[in-house]
């Protein structure tokens, strides 16, 4: 007995130790970290195995930085992902779902997320960067690391609050040990996971970031490491052009967005079967490598290539208008993967090519490449991905110049700001828009859509008929016994309110008059699934304080009452509730 229970014990000990205690939550921090740069570890890995079994590269060198692909047969190996790909969703289509990923488990599930579910989503990454296709596995360590996470907080019954936090660790501990970049991982769980930077997910986000980023370089994982060429000499009057580089991000990554999204549609209407969709992706993509390799994978290399070397004007134009035709094809046709990296490298040659533009228009601007360059990618990425301090930090961590930072944090901020103007979404969000979702951001939302309006309504409704006489009525309600009372006909389908007030305040009625012309809103009714808002707006139109609640729009049959008094202190009751979640009060 004492054995068979032992373990339920201790990881009841083990939950109250968390929920009392914050140096606990430390410690699972760690935890989810050191599992996430693991993760990133094996899944880095394996891509690159894939890189040099296929395309025959050395085993330490990066596929896109490729001079050729020879022989050439070997770009049919991004097709060949796409085949694969297409069996395994033949495989997973009786059982297919919507994935979650990690800002919408946060903004709608309370951090809850499928551990099986996500780690078929790594396997889909590993095969299409693995593969050659124009994605990077960001989304897929992230996507990993949150769903380790969140499977590690189911089990230990974490607090709301406490579960989307560890979340964020996860995916901040993956990105740390993808870009050794500490600071960057956990501003990425800040900005982009859990949504906001507060005094109660500091210390656990920043613990699970350094525990990746410790983790990974032990193991050995081939970092996104981005080296800058020489240091760069920047002063406050070199801003101005940096800041409109900032708003040609902004405008670039939402045109990016929406071509990826229109390439989308086109294969959807094109009719073809959604299983054979990414093998002729690939066969595209693979006809562009044949081209410049730098756009096949998310683009390491070729990143390199770019920030390091002088590259003509011209050549540089084509390969950014084959990198982004890569990765839209690659995304629209189906392959699994994410756009950080690949928003970084498309930034590079946005900036390069924005600093030969003001250098040839005026050659006594001043303006640095290698500063463009770097400007570009975090602005560019900002716009795609968002988290404007993820972005300044990886471009600090990147450089170690503190003055390029603010230079990068001015015209990120631009970015996202061109964006949120002209777009309203990051690459994840806009997604998420297309599936019918409007959140846009990670911050949590659920919460919200779980306030309907069968949790707040009264049930003890008591009705009359609207054939009940007038005087019947006086009789049966005298002034001060009620303020409202529900009718229903005779089939007992809701007809309105009466105001008692109103049938006494006409006392000359016609003998046999009945109630039904005191009826009010009868077309206003709630139902039990609409959410606050949507209440709300329905209370407004009706300019009532009390409406009825009905099981459908067809049988319309009465089920209970909401007053809007309720209604706004319960959703003021529920918000400081958030409120006090995310400042960690409680």
């Amino acid at each position: 007995m004492g054995l068979s229970t032992f373990p339920d014990r201790a990881m009841s000990r083990a939950r109250a130790l968390i929920r009392t205690r914050e140096l606990s939550l430390l410690i699972v921090a760690a935890v989810i970290g050191c599992l996430a740069g693991i993760a990133v570890t094996v899944m880095s890995r394996l891509a690159q195995w894939l890189h040099v079994i296929l395309f025959g590269i050395e085993p330490d060198a990066f596929l896109s930085a490729t001079a050729v692909i020879s022989p050439p047969w070997r770009a049919a190996a991004v097709a060949g992902g796409g085949l694969l790909l297409g069996v395994l969703y033949l495989l997973f289509f009786r059982r297919a779902r919507q994935i979650v990923d990690p800002i919408e488990a946060n903004a709608l599930h309370g951090g809850r997320m499928s551990l099986r579910d996500s780690l078929r989503v790594a396997l889909e990454a590993i095969i299409s960067n693995g593969s050659g296709a124009s994605v990077g596995l960001e989304a897929g360590y992230t996507q990993v690391g949150s769903a380790v996470a969140s499977r590690i907080g189911q089990r230990l019954h974490l607090r709301r609050g406490d579960l989307r936090t560890v979340v964020g660790c996860g995916a901040a501990g993956a990105i740390a040990a993808a870009f050794s970049a500490p600071l960057t991982g956990a501003f990425y769980g800040f900005e982009l996971i859990i949504g906001v930077y507060t005094v109660a997910n500091i210390a656990p986000v920043m613990t699970a970031s350094i525990a990746g980023f410790l983790v990974a370089q032990g193991l050995g994982a081939a970092a996104y490491t981005i080296e800058v060429p020489s240091a760069l000499n920047l002063h406050a009057a070199d801003y101005p052009p940096y800041l409109i580089l900032g708003v040609i991000a902004g405008f670039a990554a939402i045109a990016i967005m929406r071509l990826v999204t229109l390439v989308e549609i086109a294969f959807q209407k094109s009719r073809l079967p959604r299983a054979i969709r990414p093998a002729i992706g690939g066969a595209i993509v693979g006809a562009l490598a044949l081209y410049s390799p730098q756009v096949l994978g998310a683009g390491h290399g070729a990143l390199h290539l770019n920030l390091t070397e002088a590259v003509p004007m011209g050549l540089l134009a084509a390969i950014l208008a084959l990198k982004i035709a890569g990765v839209s094809i690659s995304l629209g046709s189906g392959f699994r993967g994410g756009m950080f990296f690949a928003s970084l490298f498309l930034g590079v040659i946005v900036g390069k090519l924005f600093a030969m533009g003001v250098i040839y228009l005026a050659p006594t601007a001043g303006i640095d490449p290698a500063a463009a360059a770097i400007v570009g990618m975090s602005a560019l990425g900002v716009g795609i991905v968002g988290g404007p301090l993820t972005m300044t930090f990886l471009a600090l961590e990147a450089t170690g110049d503190l003055a390029i930072t603010g230079i990068v944090l001015a015209a990120s901020i631009l970015s996202a700001i061109t964006v949120r103007e002209f777009f309203g979404y990051s690459f994840s969000t806009w997604r998420l828009h297309l599936r019918g979702e409007t959140i846009r951001s990670a911050i949590d939302v659920g919460w919200l859509r779980g306030l309907t309006v069968g949790r707040m309504m009264r049930t003890d409704v008591r009705s009359v008929l609207s054939t009940m006489p007038v005087d019947a009525f006086r009789s049966l309600f005298p002034l001060g016994s009620t303020q409202r009372v529900v009718v229903t006909d005779t089939t007992g389908r809701y007809a309105g309110i009466i105001q008692v007030a109103d049938i006494h305040s006409n006392p000359a009625s016609e003998e046999g008059e009945t109630i039904q012309s005191f009826c009010r809103n009868a077309d206003k009714m709630l139902f039990p699934t609409m959410s606050a808002q949507t209440a709300a707006k329905v209370f407004d139109e009706a300019e009532s304080e009390e409406l009825v609640v009905v099981d459908d729009a067809s049988s319309r049959h009465v089920i209970g009452l909401l007053t809007e008094t309720h209604l706004f202190r319960r959703y003021a009751e529920e918000l400081d509730k958030a409120r006090r979640s995310l400042s960690g009060e409680g």
